[in-house]
This record gives structure tokens, C-alpha cells and sequence, in this order.
């Protein structure tokens, strides 16, 4: 069958290297990283950053300087309002920083900050995200490679292997989703402080982001716990069928009768 495409012999040479690879790298993975990573999720959920009773240690002030509302007068020849513009390009503002009758809020320091202990806490998992990715990503192509020709029965091997991608397929999926979640929290949290810093005189929105971060943390927390639930659900499937995902059939007919 082989005469009927002719493959180079040297890149043949290549592809095998890089079946073996891979074949290697993910037994290693599967047998000794998937455990070990379980076993540091497992006790990065047990630290008090994970840990912490009242959601109120986790909140950021949110610090500017609120200026003063502006009152406007009645005026039919328009005085006001232009003697008001006036005031305001005197004192340097640009005509820009005016919203709906007041000035816009001051930050002293040039810049209003995330929350950082969110943020210390999204650095450290993010990393943990990503590598699930790429560990699945590589066990994946390990089982997709041992699935052998198409032949009409004795098929259920193959079922086994076929079921195994698709759980490392939705594993992946999975993660990068929480991935998004962390993009759409800096998004949300964002618009929130715009919106404080238009409307600095409304406390909603302040209360809105102690809000928004509470559920991040307990979001994080939540990623955390799955990736690391995702690691023993992975290993202990392979463990299991390993046998039937390396050799989905078999060599001899005996059962055939």
C-alpha cells in the first residue's frame, strides 16, 4: 500500500522522530506531570490567598479627587454659560473634561490602578491555565497519532481513543474560556471606573466594583479547583484504558467465531 505514495525517505526519517517525541513526552505527562501538577493545584487552593473568610480584604479604593458640582443659574441671553466656559479654559481644563455641568475627577496620581491583589492572584493562575493547554494539546495529538487506519470492525479500540481526544478537545476548550473570563473582568471593571470617575458623586458604581471584584476572586478560586480536577479526571481516564488507547486492536482474530 505504501508503493501507492512515495514519501521521501529522509522526511520519513523526521516524521517517526517526531512520533516518537511526542509519544515519549506525553506517557511522561500522563504518568508523572498530570499527578504532580494535581498535587500543587491541590495545595494552592489550601493558601490563604484562595482562603480569605471576609471578601472585604479583597477590595481596592478606588482614590481621586472629587470635584465640586457646578450649579447653573436660569438665563435667557446665554451670559452664564459662556462666562462659565470662560472660567473653565482660564483654570486650564481642556473643553473636553466638561461633563453634563461639572468637572471631570482628578487623578492624583495620573492614573486610577487595578485591583492588585486580583491581579497578583490572576498572574499565578493564568500561568497554570496556559500550561493545561499546551499538556493537553500535545496528549491529544499522542492518542490522535496511535489511531490506526479506518477498517470496518473491531472498532471499539478505536472508540475508546476517538472518546479520549474529545474530553482533552473539551478540556482545552474549557481553559481557554477561563482565559476569557479573566479578559472580560479588566473589561467590565474598567467601564465601572469610567464610569465612577463621569459620575464620581454616584456610589453605586462604587459599590458595583467591590462587587465585581468579590466575584472574580470567587471565580479564580473556582479555576483553580477545575483545572486541578480536570488533571485527575485526564489521568485517572488514561490510566484506565491505556491499554486499549496504545493498542485499540488486536493482533490476532480468535474471537471471531
Amino acid at each position: 500500500m505504501s508503493s501507492l505514495l512515495k514519501v521521501d525517505r529522509e522526511l520519513k526519517s523526521k516524521v517517526e522522530t517526531f512520533r516518537t517525541q511526542i509519544s515519549s513526552e506525553a506517557e511522561h505527562l500522563v504518568a508523572c506531570f498530570f499527578p504532580k501538577k494535581l498535587l500543587e493545584l491541590d495545595q494552592f487552593l489550601r493558601e490563604p490567598i484562595l482562603n480569605v473568610s471576609d471578601l472585604k480584604e479583597i477590595h481596592s479604593e478606588i482614590k481621586f479627587r472629587v470635584p465640586e458640582p457646578i450649579l447653573f443659574t436660569n438665563s435667557h441671553d446665554g451670559m452664564d454659560t459662556q462666562n462659565t466656559r470662560k472660567r473653565k479654559l482660564e483654570d486650564g481644563l481642556a473643553d473636553e473634561s466638561w461633563q453634563g455641568g461639572a468637572k471631570t475627577a482628578m487623578m492624583p496620581e495620573g492614573i486610577i490602578k487595578c485591583n492588585t491583589k486580583l491581579v497578583d492572584l490572576i498572574e499565578r493562575v493564568k500561568p497554570e491555565i496556559r500550561t493545561l493547554i499546551e499538556k493537553c494539546n500535545t496528549v491529544k495529538m499522542w492518542v490522535q497519532l496511535l489511531i490506526p487506519r479506518i477498517e470496518d470492525g473491531n472498532n471499539f479500540g478505536v472508540s475508546i481513543q476517538e472518546e479520549t481526544v474529545a474530553e482533552l478537545r473539551t478540556v482545552e476548550s474549557e481553559a481557554a474560556s477561563y482565559l476569557d473570563q479573566i479578559s472580560r473582568y479588566y473589561i467590565t471593571r474598567a467601564k465601572l471606573v469610567s464610569k465612577i470617575v463621569k459620575y464620581p458623586h454616584v456610589e453605586d458604581y462604587r459599590r458595583t466594583i467591590s462587587e465585581i471584584d468579590e466575584k472574580e476572586y470567587i471565580s479564580l478560586k473556582i479555576i483553580v479547583s477545575e483545572l486541578r480536577n480536570q488533571y485527575v479526571i485526564l489521568h485517572d481516564m488514561i490510566l484506565k484504558n491505556i491499554e486499549k488507547i496504545k493498542k485499540p486492536r488486536n493482533s490476532n482474530a480468535e474471537a471471531l467465531y
